[in-house]
């Protein structure tokens, strides 16, 4: 009997010494995942995805923020405080270069490879977007574009192609304009509101001319002319009654809300807007619509502003290398297309457009593809936050003509030139 008790004990010390070890060697990984834009419930289910693969890693996932700047608000307490507590967070795609100037963010090189090599599967703008200082800050979570969505029905009616130039779109709109006799329809909706949007409204046509903002170090190179003559193509719809007088106080909820009512032609606005559009109960455009690349400034081609979502690992992390790992299953096309099906989300990989799994689930898909793949990165800084609100106030006091277009862009120029250096 003392033999079998001596055995038995020995084997329960065994079990548990055995039980301990398993516990010691469990990495524990927490990820903030943002707020509900970001689709926490769908994060949840791929952490669960890697856990089963990865049996010795565990993740706790944090949410929070209703906007993009209440989470960099949230986030920027908790880095400059170099708290460990977070290991991998959600980060907008405009924010890479802040995140990084402030050290904030581990770069994932020594990780996942070199930035050329790392993003190379990925659409064309992530490799400026995720890439700073030569170092691959980020990785891409998922895609975001604005398009232009149009009343499909009205252009077959009146025989009208998708217009490929600004010019078009409003000889365009003008035409199912009158042929209506509705007061009330606007021929295009775009934000101008001193919000986010009015920093694409600013972009758009002047991207369309074949101009950049800024180099690949983020150095100023604003094109003055391009610039004003960008934001006249605004007003110069406006005058010609497509863009509605008071274009200076429409918010991007605004733009939705319109269309979804039926009184607008075309409207410029991001990819969540599709499913309010075809999904909600009051919607009066549901299988009515459709999407097309952005007009172009004569002689111009065609430029979204791209959004969307990156993940990063914080420099304050005490599992760098297992952070990093979570991030390229979180980053892989596997997880892309996952989101696309169950989400709705953009893909951040051109193929995972044409996927046919993804195409059954969201048709349209294969019709956004073409416009995401020509998607540009707004301004890179890392005071970004500055470069935002030097645009977006200017343009919409363009807009209100409370400033004339070659005023509003010397101001701009003016205010960022001792930002972007």
């Amino acid at each position: 009997m003392q033999r079998t008790f001596i055995a038995a004990a020995a084997t329960l010390l065994l079990a548990i010494g055995a039980t301990t070890g398993a516990m010691a060697q469990t990495t524990k990984l927490r990820v903030f995942a943002g707020g509900s834009g970001q689709r926490p419930d769908l994060m949840r289910k791929l952490f669960d995805q890697y856990q089963q693969k990865n049996p010795g890693v565990s993740v706790e996932m944090e949410t929070g923020g209703a906007t993009s700047e209440l989470q960099r608000q949230y986030l920027s307490t908790v880095l400059n405080a170099k708290d460990p507590a977070i290991d991998i967070y959600m980060i907008d795609i405009v924010n890479p270069a802040q995140y990084y100037g402030a050290g904030w963010l581990e770069p994932l090189d020594a990780y996942l490879g070199a930035p050329a090599t790392a993003l190379k599967p990925y659409l064309p703008f992530y490799a400026s977007a995720d890439v700073i200082d030569g170092k691959l800050a980020a990785m891409p979570a998922f895609a975001d574009a604005l398009f232009m969505y149009y009343r499909k029905d009205l252009l077959e009616k009146y025989k009208i192609a998708e217009p490929k130039t600004w010019d078009e779109l409003s000889a365009a709109a003008k035409k199912i304009q009158a042929g209506e006799g509705n007061a009330n329809l606007q021929g295009l909706s775009i934000q101008g509101a001193p919000i986010e949007g009015a920093v694409c409204t600013f972009l758009l046509p002047y991207w369309s001319q074949g101009k950049d903002f800024n180099d690949a170090a983020g150095k100023l190179t604003l094109d003055k002319p391009a610039a004003a003559k960008g934001l006249q193509t605004w007003l110069s719809l406006v005058d010609a009654g497509v863009i509605k007088k008071n274009v200076a106080e429409v918010k991007t909820p605004d733009t939705v809300n319109e269309f979804k009512a039926g009184q607008v032609v075309f409207a410029v606005n991001w990819g969540f807007a599709w499913d309010r559009f075809q999904g909600d109960k009051d919607s009066k455009v549901g299988g009515k619509i459709g999407v097309m690349p952005l007009p172009a400034m004569a002689g111009g081609k065609s430029a979204t502003c791209v959004g969307g979502w990156q993940w990063a690992v914080s420099a304050f992390s005490k599992s760098k290398a297992e952070s990093a790992k979570l991030v390229k299953f979180l980053a892989s096309p596997e997880a892309s297309k996952f989101l696309a099906v169950e989400g709705s989300l953009l893909p951040t990989y051109a193929s995972v457009y044409t996927d046919a799994d993804v195409v059954k689930a969201v048709p349209w898909f294969k019709d956004a593809g073409p416009v995401v793949v020509a998607g540009r990165s707004r301004p890179l800084s890392r005071d970004y936050g500055q470069v935002s609100d030097a645009i977006r106030t200017t343009t919409s006091a363009v807009l209100a003509r409370t400033k004339k277009p070659d005023e509003g862009v010397a101001e701009i120029e003016s205010r960022l030139r001792r930002v972007m250096r």
